[in-house]
């Protein structure tokens, strides 16, 4: 069922098969008010031949691509998991998906300040939520290197990483963010405002 949490027993098996490498997440956060799009590519190391499974809640999955075969989303993505079949040695997986922001504190948290109407984003992952925005071997000892790339309405929201603010309330602001070292997937994180947009404790640069 949707949602449904990683057993023990799944994460020990997955943990023997899968070695994570990094993520490169790309979000746009400009696409509504109820959903967001990200496009993920995951770079991991298996065992030759084995097959598993990426946690993944979302509205819909577009495409899914392994190691540069085409795999159809109807048949592989499921019950917040997209399988995996046929791995090799050294995997790149790419996946674009539509997301749905919440309010509940679990994943992609909006919310419209009543004072100014501006709008504030923020993630809140527990172990199992990060998957809410972004597919993810969702389990802390498969740990990897994170870099985000984040589009967002360009009236000021990149403010800190450009040190000026961009007066066009229509523009785009594009901002490339990187975790140092490996972390645990639900340590990632991510915050706009329209006066800033920052992973914090991370290295960062304008695009």
């Amino acid at each position: 069922m949707p949602g449904t949490n990683l057993t023990r027993a799944e994460a020990q098996e997955r943990a023997s098969i899968v070695r994570t490498e990094s993520y490169e997440v790309a979000l746009d956060v400009t696409t509504g008010a109820e959903t967001f799009k990200a496009v993920t590519t995951v770079r991991f190391g298996a065992t030759a031949g084995a097959s598993t499974f990426i946690d993944l809640i979302a509205d819909s999955v577009e495409t899914i691509e392994l190691n540069g075969v085409v795999l159809d989303p109807a048949i592989h993505f499921a019950d917040s998991r997209v399988q995996l079949p046929g791995l090799a040695t050294e995997n790149t997986l790419r996946i674009a998906s539509t997301q749905r922001y919440t309010n509940t504190g679990e994943g992609m948290h909006r919310f419209v300040d009543p004072a100014d109407g501006e709008v504030y984003l923020y993630t809140q992952f527990e172990v199992p939520d990060s998957r809410r925005v972004f597919p993810v071997f969702e389990q802390p000892d498969l740990k990897a290197t994170f870099q985000f790339t984040v589009t967002a309405p360009g009236a000021g929201n990149c403010r800190a990483i450009s040190q000026h603010r961009n007066r066009n309330p229509q523009a785009m602001r594009t901002a490339r963010l990187s975790q140092p070292g490996r972390s645990s997937p639900h340590r990632s994180s991510l915050a706009t405002s329209p006066h800033s947009l920052l992973a914090p404790t991370t290295r960062y640069a304008l695009n």
